[in-house]
């Protein structure tokens, strides 16, 4: 006979309650703000009127730091693909070597410190060289060295998960060299995690605020910057349109990181 109990009805409806709570908490804040990126007036409310201005000023004043830092995304995302697939692969295959594991802390150290103090440390070492220094290349530096670790793991993850010296060892039996091997069988087995490290990659580097503000120079502003900018000089209703812009091209890719699972494991299920 069995044991369970239905929940009562009073837990049932507190815990609903306390559901809606957090909800609420988390976004009336949210909604105020997109309300406020298009009111007249912030301090008047609704009642001022509603206007897209604020929008097209944002454009205007920050429109190159939100183009700098969606290039300053895919540049990165794509060095930290060329760079971390292979790594990863190189990881696992060596995983039982004292080095290997490392080199596997080595690359997710970053993680664990200050963006300040990477930002620091970049620029003490190359921020002598002025053309490098006042170029997008020495952000893309900071970035990289703190997204790589994402893309590292994600790809290393799930080469883990799946019989990868036997697929090496078919591949090689069948006579196909390092390279080949690689890109015809390590490449397609870690896609799983190339897309899901790519979608992290993308949103950190978008986001990221403190190695941003270390290494940007006038020239080299960063969106996340900017906002902080439009926070401090600007009106409420440009920090506040600043930030809805920022949501807008922010939400979708967390979304598709929600939602990349599930698609993958249909996509298994189907084959």
């Amino acid at each position: 006979m069995s044991s369970y109990k239905k929940p009562m009805n009073g837990a049932t409806t507190f815990e609903a309650a306390l559901t809606g709570l957090t909800l609420l908490f988390l976004m009336v804040p949210v909604v105020q703000m997109v309300i406020t990126a298009f009111t007249v007036n912030a301090f008047r409310g609704v009642k001022s009127g509603l206007t897209t201005q604020w929008l097209f000023k944002v454009l205007e004043l920050y429109g190159d730091t939100i183009l700098r830092s969606l290039l300053l995304a895919l540049m990165a995302l794509v060095i930290c693909v060329i760079i971390g697939v292979p790594a990863a692969w190189v990881l696992v295959r060596e995983q039982r070597k004292k080095w290997a594991a490392f080199l596997e802390e080595a690359f997710i150290l970053p993680l664990s410190m200050p963006g300040l103090a990477i930002g620091l440390g970049i620029l003490l070492i190359w921020g002598g060289f002025s053309y490098f220094r006042q170029s997008i290349f020495f952000l893309l530096a900071g970035h990289v060295m703190f997204c790589l670790p994402f893309m590292v793991r994600s790809v290393a993850a799930v080469l883990r998960v799946e019989p990868l010296s036997q697929y090496e060892e078919a591949s090689s039996t069948l006579g196909a060299d390092a390279w080949t091997t690689f890109r015809r069988v390590v490449v397609p087995v870690a896609m799983p995690g190339i897309l899901a490290g790519a979608l992290m990659v993308v949103t950190v580097s978008l986001g990221e605020f403190n190695i941003s503000w270390m290494l940007q120079t006038p020239y080299t502003k960063t969106l996340p910057v900017g906002l902080a900018d439009s926070y401090a000089s600007m009106r409420l209703e440009i920090g506040s349109a600043y930030t809805f812009i920022f949501f807008v091209i922010l939400v979708p890719l967390l979304s598709m990181m929600q939602k990349l699972p599930e698609r993958l494991n249909k996509m298994r299920k189907g084959k």
